[in-house]
């Protein structure tokens, strides 16, 4: 009689050689293209503006939370490619140069998604809703055959790149400004007062402090200010007043699409008898970082491609909120609303709702001006841009032939829409294009021209 136990061995036996056999011919998994192209920055950044609109965050603030995530992504693609992108850190306002040690098993893209994840989330105040979303596209990550050791080294790296950028971003004065005294409404003639129908206070009077990226000062760009206050129907002010009540009475169908399209207000209060609700909404920073991720994608950027382009938005935006805050608490200029139902009809409302802060430059103009700027000087302004960034909010798309179309519309949507006079408007859009055209003769992401600004 065989012995049962040496056949159950030779079976153990046969099983580990057939075992041996399999691992042998298998080939380790090519996770190389796990993140080839930019859409998972897209995912990320798009729930950043989930994110900002759930928690109500005022456009200069949700606009800091950009600019910090994406430099934060950036910044790892300039350590892990330096012959191709200069680092900004050592560039910016206050910044020094990031001394890294690349670990050996980084894979550069997740590290810079775990960089993205890592500083926007702390950023905003609802974290558990950007850890449920990291976690899931790690999760899908996983997945594609990344392994372990690589994984848990690259999103170490990640955060250890995105702990400097957070370090970086506490010293921009913006806890301290959580504490400055709120804005004081004056009754001088011709100032800022509260509008309908929220009567909200007015929104980040101290912005103007937040130190800059690039900016010598929030004051480096100051415009000309608004027309002298006048209640006489024959003065420049009131004929500037009245150009805006006629315009709504007078729009077309287009106008007030493109009114509604570059609305942008996360505080707009909708009132229903004795009830009164908010309607969230992205910010004007967030239309214009949706469209830096649209353009990205249109142009077939890969993700290092696409985290330059998300991060020298930013910048730029968040420069042109600086300058023109600084502007509108200087000349704290009365909103049209509040003229016009004081001097011309007391009944009028404008087609969008006025925003909580003075008049004089309008943010629409200078931010899309600055944003359109930049994203010109990377994509060219013959790149056609299928705007679908308010899709989720109830709008059509809207398309463009070029970033500078775009700012153009963006502008003047804010005349439409009854809440800017044309000044603040066309002085706007000159003061955003000093704040492009300086951000770009002062830093740079290409190590040539780094060298030469250097040099300068």
């Amino acid at each position: 009689m065989k012995n049962p136990f040496m056949r159950i061995l030779k079976l153990i036996c046969l099983a580990l050689v057939i075992s041996f056999a399999f691992l042998a011919c298998q080939k380790p998994v090519d996770y190389s293209n796990a993140i080839s192209d930019g859409q998972y920055f897209h995912r990320a950044q798009n729930r950043i503006t989930e994110v900002i609109i759930h928690d109500i965050f005022s456009p200069p603030v949700a606009v800091r939370i950009y600019s910090y995530a994406s430099l934060a992504a950036y910044e790892v693609a300039a350590a892990t490619d330096p012959a191709s992108y200069a680092p900004l850190m050592g560039q910016l306002n206050g910044s020094e140069a990031l001394n890294l040690s690349i670990p050996e098993k980084v894979y550069p893209p997740l590290a810079a998604l775990a960089a993205y994840y890592h500083v926007g989330t702390a950023l905003i105040f609802s974290e558990e809703m950007m850890n449920e979303h990291r976690d899931k596209v790690f999760k899908e990550l996983k997945k594609k055959g990344i392994p372990s050791e690589v994984f848990e080294a690259s999103v170490k790296f990640g955060q250890e790149v995105g702990e400097k950028v957070k370090d970086y971003s506490k010293k921009d004065n913006y806890h301290q400004s959580r504490s400055f005294p709120k804005y004081t409404v004056v009754n001088q003639p011709g100032t800022w007062q509260p509008t309908p129908p929220a009567y909200m206070e007015a929104v980040e009077p101290h912005w103007n402090k937040i130190r800059t990226f690039v900016l010598d000062s929030a004051s480096q760009f100051r415009i000309t200010p608004p027309p002298a206050y006048s209640t006489e129907p024959n003065s420049e002010f009131y004929k500037l007043a009245k150009e805006v009540y006629d315009a709504k009475q007078n729009a077309t169908p287009e106008e007030t699409a493109i009114a509604m399209f570059w609305d942008c207000n996360p505080y707009k209060m909708n009132v229903k008898g004795h009830v009164m609700f908010a309607e969230k909404k992205i910010t004007p920073g967030g239309h214009w970082m949706g469209i830096a991720s649209i353009a990205s994608a249109a142009a077939e950027k890969d993700w290092k491609g696409t985290v330059e382009a998300l991060a020298m938005t930013g910048i730029s935006l968040n420069e042109a909120f600086i300058a023109c805050w600084d502007e509108k608490y200087r000349s704290r200029l009365i909103r049209p609303e509040t003229y016009i139902n004081q001097f011309i009809d007391e009944d009028w409302v404008p087609l969008l709702q006025t925003p909580p802060f003075p008049e004089h430059t309008s943010g629409h103009s200078v931010a899309s001006t600055a944003a359109a700027f930049t994203l010109t000087q990377l994509f060219g302004d013959e790149l056609h841009i299928v705007d679908s960034t308010e899709v989720a909010y109830g709008l059509p798309i809207r398309e463009f032939n070029g970033f500078s179309e775009a700012a153009a519309e963006a502008a003047i949507s804010r005349f439409y829409g009854g809440i800017h006079y044309m000044p603040a408007i066309t002085e706007g859009t000159k003061q955003g294009q000093k704040v492009g055209e300086l951000i770009w003769s002062k830093i740079s992401t290409k190590p040539d021209r780094v060298a030469l600004l250097e040099r300068r």
